[in-house]
C-alpha cells in the first residue's frame, strides 16, 4: 500500500445512486465492501461525508432561511449519512467509531483529536460527522481540517467523475483530464476541486488531494495501491 493513513471524502449526493433524494442502500453497501477491502490491507481509514442528498444549507439560504440555521441542519444531515455508512461497514465486519463535532452522546462520540487517532491506531474505521461544528464551513473544509489533525497522508475525494478536467465533462465532450496538477495551476485555471478554504488548508499543509470515481468498484483499492487513476493535486 502506498499510504498508511488516509481520509476519504464522500459527497452526500454520491449516496443517492440513481435516486433523486435520500440514500441508496446498494451504493452504501458497495462503498462498505470497497472500504473493507482496502482496510484489510492494513490501511487506517477516516471518512467525512457530505449531506447534500438530504439537505443543503446554501440552497436553503437562497430560499430565505437564515444561513447559520440552514448550515446546522446540513450538519445533522451529514450525521444521518454517517450513521448509514457506519451500519453498512459494521455489516461487512469492520469495527467503526462515529465522532461528531456536535455532541450527540446517545449515537456517537464527541470529536477529540487524540481519541480519533487512537481509534485509527487500533484498526477502527473512523467517521467524522457534523462538519466542523460551525456554520459557513463546508464538509470539504471539515475533511481538510480533520485530515490535517489526524496527520493523514492524503485526502481522497470520491466523486462521480474520474478526476479533474479542463471543463465539466458532463457538459463539454471536448474536456480533457489532468493526471496530475499543482495547487497553483488549479488556482490559475479556476478549476473546481474543493471549496477555497479546504483547498488552501491542504496547500498550506502540503497535503495532497486525489480526485477519483468512487462509484466504480475497485477504484478505491487502485488509489490505495498508488495506481495512476484519478487526478493528483500537490505542491
Amino acid at each position: 500500500m502506498k499510504y498508511k493513513r488516509i481520509l476519504l471524502k464522500l459527497s452526500g449526493e454520491s449516496l443517492m445512486g440513481d435516486k433523486q433524494y435520500g440514500i441508496d442502500n446498494e451504493v452504501v453497501r458497495q462503498y462498505a465492501e470497497d472500504i473493507k477491502a482496502v482496510h484489510d490491507e492494513g490501511l487506517e481509514i477516516a471518512i467525512v461525508i457530505g449531506g447534500g442528498n438530504i439537505f443543503r444549507g446554501l440552497s436553503a439560504e437562497k430560499s430565505g432561511m437564515d444561513r447559520a440555521q440552514a448550515d446546522y441542519m446540513g450538519m445533522l444531515a451529514t450525521v444521518i449519512n454517517s450513521m448509514a455508512l457506519q451500519d453498512a461497514l459494521e455489516k461487512v465486519g469492520l469495527k467503526t467509531r462515529l465522532l461528531t463535532a456536535i455532541k450527540m452522546e446517545q449515537i456517537c462520540e464527541p470529536f477529540i483529536r487524540r481519541r480519533a487517532v487512537r481509534h485509527l491506531e487500533k484498526g477502527r474505521v473512523v467517521i467524522f460527522g457534523a462538519g466542523t461544528g460551525n456554520p459557513y464551513f463546508t464538509t470539504d473544509s471539515a475533511a481538510a481540517l480533520r485530515a490535517i489533525e489526524i496527520k493523514a497522508d492524503v485526502v481522497l475525494k470520491g466523486t462521480r467523475v474520474d478526476g479533474i478536467y479542463t471543463a465539466d465533462p458532463e457538459k463539454d465532450p471536448t474536456a480533457t483530464k489532468y493526471s496530475e496538477i499543482s495547487f497553483k495551476e488549479v488556482y490559475a485555471k479556476g478549476l473546481n476541486v474543493m471549496d477555497m478554504t479546504a483547498f488552501t488548508l491542504c496547500e498550506e499543509n502540503n497535503l495532497p488531494i486525489i480526485v477519483f470515481d468512487m462509484n466504480k468498484t475497485g477504484n478505491f483499492m487502485k488509489i490505495a495501491n498508488g495506481d495512476g487513476i484519478g487526478t493528483l493535486v500537490r505542491s
